[in-house]
C-alpha cells in the first residue's frame, strides 16, 4: 500500500493505492494560503486519516508527494513553488519528521511522467517524455519505470529552454520570469497562446474560445492554432532529437485539444534529424489524477530516482 500526494498552489489531493494501481481512497481539500505551517498540518492530517481509513498500520504506508516546486540540490530546501511560502523551507525535512518516515518527493511534472509511464498511455514504453502544457510548461522524463532527475534536480525541464529554430519574428522573445526571454513556456503556456493571438489582432478572451473560434473558421484563431502546433511541433522534435523517447504524453489543459495529435507528428518530421520518426504522441489517460497518482508511485521501493 503506498500513499500519493499531489501538494498543488491551491489544492492538496491525496489517494492511497493498491499494488495493483487501485485507488482505495482519494481525497481533495484547500491548499492553506501563505502558511507554511498549516500546509505541513493539513499534509499530515491527510496521511493520517488516510491511514486510518484504509486500516493501514499507522506510520507504515511508503508516502510520495508532489510538488508545484523541486529540491535545491545545494540546501535542500524547495525552490521555484507557486506557493512562495514554501519556497526556501524544509519542506521534506519537515514533512519526514511530522510523518515519522522517509519519504519520497519528485516535481508534479515528473509525478506526472511516472504515473503515464507505469500504467497510464505511456504504459510499457521504454522511454517516456511527460509534457504538461497548462498555466506553465513543464516536462519530466521516466526510463524503464524510473524517474531521471539528474545531478541538479532538473531532467525534464524544457519550458525553460529557449524555443528551438527561432524565425525572426520570435526573436527576442517575450520575457519569462527565470529572467530570461523566448523560452518554451512563453511560447507554448495558456497566457502565452493567448498572447500571441492577442498580438496578431485576435479578440478572443481565453484559449477555449480561441479553440472554438478556430471550430467555427474564425481565421484568426485557425491562424493562432496554427502558429502554437508548429512551435509545438519545433520544441519537442529538440526533444526527440536528445532523448529519443518511445513515447510522448501530453498533459494538462491544453493536452485536450485534439488536433495536436495529427498536426504535430506531422510536422515535426521536418526537425527530427532521422530519416523517420517512430516516437508516438498520446493524450493523458489519468488526467488530473495523473499527479497524485504519480507521486504514489514515486514512494514504491523500484521506482527510486535515477
Amino acid at each position: 500500500m503506498r500513499i500519493g500526494i499531489d501538494l498543488g498552489g491551491t489544492k492538496t489531493e491525496i489517494i492511497v493505492l493498491d499494488a495493483d494501481g487501485s485507488a482505495r481512497l482519494r481525497r481533495r481539500e484547500p491548499t492553506p494560503s501563505n502558511d507554511y505551517g498549516a500546509i505541513i498540518d493539513l499534509v499530515a492530517r491527510l496521511v493520517r486519516d488516510a491511514e486510518l481509513a484504509t486500516n493501514i498500520a499507522p506510520g507504515s504506508a511508503q508516502v510520495g508527494i508532489g510538488t508545484p516546486g523541486s529540491l535545491s540540490r545545494a540546501t535542500g530546501l524547495l525552490r521555484g513553488s507557486n506557493s512562495v511560502c514554501m519556497n526556501g523551507m524544509p519542506v521534506r525535512r519537515d514533512l519526514e519528521a511530522r510523518l515519522g518516515r522517509p519519504i519520497a518527493m519528485a516535481n508534479d511534472a515528473n509525478c506526472f511522467a511516472l504515473s503515464e509511464a507505469v500504467d497510464g498511455a505511456g504504459r510499457g514504453a521504454a522511454v517516456v517524455f511527460g509534457v504538461i502544457l497548462g498555466t506553465g510548461v513543464g516536462g519530466g522524463i521516466v526510463i524503464h519505470g524510473r524517474v531521471l532527475d539528474g545531478p541538479n534536480g532538473i531532467a525534464g525541464e524544457w519550458g525553460h529552454n529557449p524555443l528551438p529554430w527561432p524565425r525572426d519574428d520570435e526573436r527576442p522573445g517575450p520575457p519569462c520570469f527565470c529572467n530570461h526571454a523566448g523560452c518554451i513556456e512563453t511560447f507554448l503556456s495558456g497566457p502565452g497562446l493567448l498572447r500571441d493571438h492577442l498580438q496578431h489582432g485576435g479578440q478572443a478572451a481565453s484559449t477555449q474560445a480561441i479553440v472554438e473560434g478556430a471550430m467555427a473558421n474564425d481565421a484568426s484563431c485557425e491562424a493562432t492554432l496554427a502558429r502554437y502546433e508548429e512551435r509545438l511541433a519545433r520544441a519537442l522534435a529538440h526533444v526527440v532529437n536528445i532523448v529519443d523517447p518511445d513515447a510522448i504524453v501530453l498533459g494538462g489543459g491544453l493536452s485536450n485539444i485534439e488536433r495536436w495529435y495529427a498536426s504535430v507528428p506531422r510536422l515535426w518530421a521536418r526537425w527530427v534529424f532521422s530519416d523517420r520518426v517512430d516516437t508516438a504522441l498520446v493524450r493523458h489517460v489519468h488526467g488530473d489524477s495523473s499527479g497524485v497518482r504519480g507521486a504514489a508511485w514515486l514512494a514504491a521501493p523500484t521506482f527510486h530516482d535515477l
